[in-house]
């Protein structure tokens, strides 16, 4: 008996497991709770610090954050200076391209470079991962020079004449401050991660199965898109999640390869405070409202994980 009661509390985990599991979830969630809080706070009651808890909510900043695509007029705002709307449809195409092509792009990169054999091989297998751990501070400056200046479709040409009178403009047609222009720089930044992620989930796919695919009359693209793709679902669903959020968030590439009319949200967000004048409650409303596309996209790609990681559970 004494026994038993000694292995069952050994059994429970230390009071300093659960402390520090406490701390963690409070630094998780504190700063999505408060920016929640404040987000129905006027500018007085952020200031002040001394409401708290007690306050009267009002949707007032959640108002003037999407007062571009209300179907009524706001009577605290005279002039809707904060184009919400179209900072979120930015965010939305510039993500979603991006994610899909880096999706595409990647896996098959990654395939290619476990089931092939060729020289070099390895060395491009490292070299894609080395390339990640450069920051995005350093791509900053060549890739404005080369978007403003080598990439640019010349005033004169035919093709640069039809575009200039079609979507107006006046001088030469440049990847700069395009959706393109920005989505293919995503691409490249986020590709090395996805190639080196996909690859431990290729490896872990029997060649068995392809092998018998290809007895059975499947071309090699059969193979890849209906006996292995299916198989490597989880790693897919990790490297969309990791993709998705890094552009939605990315703030430094995007501010200076965009314009007015492409910026997204995160530049909104920061354009939002000026030297004389901070709108908290705004900004705070913007940030969950930024927060949502994340959340939703990753409790859709989560539940691909989950799935996958318990297909070929066994029931006893």
């Amino acid at each position: 008996m004494a026994e038993t009661r000694h292995d069952r509390r050994n059994d429970g985990q230390h009071p300093a497991f659960y402390a520090l599991l406490a701390a963690l979830i409070f630094m998780s969630v504190g700063p999505i709770a408060l920016m929640f809080v404040n987000s129905f706070k006027l500018d007085v009651d952020i200031i002040s610090g001394t409401s708290g808890l007690l306050f009267l909510p009002t949707i007032q900043n959640y108002q003037t954050a999407l007062c571009d695509i209300l179907w009524f007029e706001l009577e605290h705002l005279d002039f809707c200076a904060l184009k919400f709307g179209g900072a979120f449809i930015n965010s939305l195409i510039i993500t979603l391209i991006s994610t899909v092509l880096t999706l595409v792009i990647g896996c098959m990169a990654a395939y290619a470079l476990v089931r092939f054999k060729f020289m070099g091989r390895d060395t491009a297998s490292l070299t894609t991962l080395m390339v990640r751990m450069v920051p995005p501070a350093v791509l900053l400056v060549p890739v404005f020079g080369l978007w403003n200046n080598e990439f640019c479709i010349g005033k004169e040409t035919l093709v640069g004449e039809w575009i200039r009178d079609t979507f107006g403009g006046r001088g030469d047609v440049c990847l700069a401050g395009t959706h393109a222009g920005i989505i293919l720089i995503y691409v490249a930044m986020n590709l090395p991660f996805v190639i080196w992620i996909l690859q431990s989930f290729i490896v872990q796919v029997p060649r068995q199965l392809e092998e018998a695919a290809r007895m059975d009359g499947a071309s090699p693209y059969q193979v890849f898109f209906l006996v292995v793709l299916p198989l490597i679902k989880p790693g897919l669903a990790a490297a969309a999640i990791f993709t998705f959020r890094i552009a939605w968030n990315e703030y430094l590439l995007a501010s200076a390869l965009s314009d007015r009319n492409t910026k997204t949200v995160p530049i909104l967000i920061v354009n939002n405070m000026s030297e004389f004048n901070v709108e908290w409650g705004v900004i705070m409303a913007t940030g969950m409202l930024l927060a949502i596309p994340p959340i939703i996209f990753t409790l859709l790609a989560s539940r691909q994980i989950i799935t996958g990681m318990t297909a070929g559970a066994v029931k006893g």
